[in-house]
């Protein structure tokens, strides 16, 4: 039995190889798949933060979020997920010239240096071996790995999901 490639006739077992190699060619060219920071909130914290009141600094302490969004809760689907997502670093482990090879990655500038910290739910631990140099903490980068649901805590804040990072590059719409 034989079928079609691009206008030939060739054995079932050739068509299956060569469908095979030009689908995972083509895929090795695709753009990673962009994660969105929203995505990676349940529908019940989402509702939360968009029916929050305004938050009212009084004092000398730091505001804070509600504690029932600060639980942690995942989306189980967002486990696994191979893509990219930007966002801003927090350096955790740097080397001494000053490369970052472990950092919270956020979606906003401050956060976690300026409290409160996010809601667990929106921190990614990165690691990230070969390390990296940013010109400012207020530079934003991409960051591509596949995204692991793991509880990472530290003092500058909490972490629901992790990734290993394959690649991390300055931000560029």
């Amino acid at each position: 039995m034989s079928h079609s490639v691009f206008g030939l006739q060739v054995p079932w077992l050739l068509s299956a190889l060569l469908t095979l190699t030009l689908g995972h060619s083509l895929s090795a060219y695709a753009e990673p798949r962009e994660i969105d920071w929203l995505e990676l909130m349940p529908a019940e914290d989402l509702a939360l933060l968009e029916n929050m009141p305004e938050v009212v600094h009084e004092g000398d302490g730091a505001p804070l979020l509600p504690d029932e969004i600060m639980t942690g809760r995942v989306v189980s689907d967002m486990g696994n997920v191979q893509g990219r997502i930007p966002g801003f670093v927090v350096p955790l482990k740097t080397t001494q010239d000053m490369r970052i090879l472990e950092f919270f990655l956020v979606p906003y500038y401050g956060a976690c240096i300026h409290v409160p910290p996010p809601p667990p739910n929106q921190i990614i631990h990165v690691k990230y071996r070969e390390g990296f140099k940013l010109e400012a903490l207020y530079d934003p980068v991409w960051i591509e790995g596949t995204l692991i649901i793991e509880r990472t805590e530290s003092d500058l804040g909490t972490s629901s999901y992790s990734m290993v990072a394959d690649a991390v590059s300055p931000y560029q719409e």
